[in-house]
């Protein structure tokens, strides 16, 4: 059984802010299944990685046993959330809110349990509230209190229009906890004032307050840029396992371990430890390659993950034989060995002596699929695969 301490350890993990931990600890403490709640406006048709961040704290609640209360927000979708925007967002059409919700319902739960995931519509609620219940909830908050919010402070402070229904939207987020008597929600770091308007509303319905808890907003591939479709930055949930492969590859080396805190359910003691071997001069493109495949396993399957490398323009990986390798003999002339600088160019797997020093010093020569470790020559009178990169193999045979 997982101990408050361990199960605090767990949630903590890649977490902006826990507000309060103390009141986690304590609903932790009372031995109740805690409902754990998240809201997702059905804005986009497809999710990308930088949604699942929260979607894996979802997953961590639920490995503790707790119920997830996945919220489709298909009545606060017509309203446009909008936090951290400059200007009003359109509301979707109904058409579109149900036609997107649609396809978070089937791509969720890639990583979501469903046995013990509440799939809810906050128009079962909100569509049955009448003129006199809404003016009673935005009665519960002040103007003056709303334009302390950043984004709509820099608005108004820079003369441009705030419609009234985008007032009502943190309000309606807020009051979803209480329909939902939520213990704890979860958000983006620029969800912030939202989710603490449910802890007030809470209050007011006297229930006991939300924990409310934050996740900070994921780097794209740039490393710069939140990963966002329009960017062009991302890597989505339903890409193909050669996509997936390519462009984690591709990001900066430093941003490897973020994705491996948010984007994996991997120990951190096993990610610190790859991170040591990275620093003590181990090929950072390893580090990536374990993360390409966790993920690339997760959102379609074993298989794909160890055969990504193909798809993405990788004909072979280290240490891996292919089928039909050329063929190249090579004269001893009388030696019994030939010193591996020699069998590299001369079989022309590399242009120069330099390269082949260069190749053997980034450990990238394999020898029958084995690493070429300590050895310095191969016998006369058999025949190996030499490898030497990705993309240099034959078979070679020493007469």
């Amino acid at each position: 059984m997982t101990s408050i301490d361990e199960a605090i350890s767990r949630v903590r993990r890649g977490v902006d802010e826990l507000i309060p931990e103390e009141d986690l600890v304590e609903k932790l403490r009372s031995g109740r299944r805690l409902r754990i709640k998240a809201g997702f406006d059905p804005t986009a048709p497809d999710l990308h990685l930088g949604h699942t961040v929260l979607l894996n704290k979802l997953r961590q609640f639920q490995d503790l046993g707790h119920e997830i209360l996945f919220l489709i927000g298909d009545f606060t979708g017509m309203i446009g959330d909008p936090s951290g925007k400059s200007a009003t967002r359109p509301p979707l059409t109904r058409e579109e809110v149900a036609r997107n919700a649609e396809t978070y319902k089937e791509q969720v739960f890639r990583i979501l349990d469903p046995e013990q995931t509440t799939v809810v519509f906050n128009s079962d609620w909100m569509g049955q509230m009448k003129a006199d219940d809404m003016i009673r909830l935005a009665s519960e908050y002040t103007v003056a209190r709303m334009l302390e919010r950043d984004d709509f402070h820099k608005r108004y402070e820079g003369g441009q229009s705030i419609a009234i229904h985008e007032f009502l939207y943190p309000l309606i987020q807020g009051y979803d906890s209480v329909a939902l008597k939520a213990d704890v929600e979860l958000g983006g770091t620029d969800q912030k004032f939202n989710l603490l308007m449910g802890r007030h509303l809470q209050r007011h319905y006297d229930q006991e307050p939300q924990v409310v808890l934050t996740m900070p907003l994921l780097e794209g591939l740039d490393g710069v840029q939140k990963m966002s479709k329009s960017l062009g930055n991302y890597v989505g949930v339903t890409d193909s396992p050669g996509e997936m492969y390519g462009r984690l590859l591709s990001i900066p080396d430093e941003l490897t371990w973020r994705y491996f805190e948010l984007l994996t359910l991997k120990p951190m003691e096993e990610v610190e430890a790859l991170r040591q071997e990275v620093a003590n001069g181990g090929n950072p493109q390893e580090a990536k390659k374990v993360l390409a495949h966790e993920l690339i396993s997760r959102y379609h399957d074993e298989e794909a993950a160890r055969n990504a490398h193909r798809s993405a323009g990788n004909r072979v990986e280290l240490g891996e034989i292919p089928e039909n390798v050329p063929e190249v003999t090579l004269d001893a002339e009388g030696q019994s060995e030939l010193f591996i600088y020699t069998v590299l160019k001369q079989a022309g797997l590399v242009q120069s002596g330099g390269a082949a020093k260069d190749v053997v010093k980034r450990g990238a020569v394999y020898i029958d699929g084995e690493p070429l470790g300590d050895r310095q020559a191969l016998e006369s009178g058999r025949s190996y695969i030499v490898q030497a990169g990705k993309k240099k193999i034959a078979r070679v045979t020493i007469n």
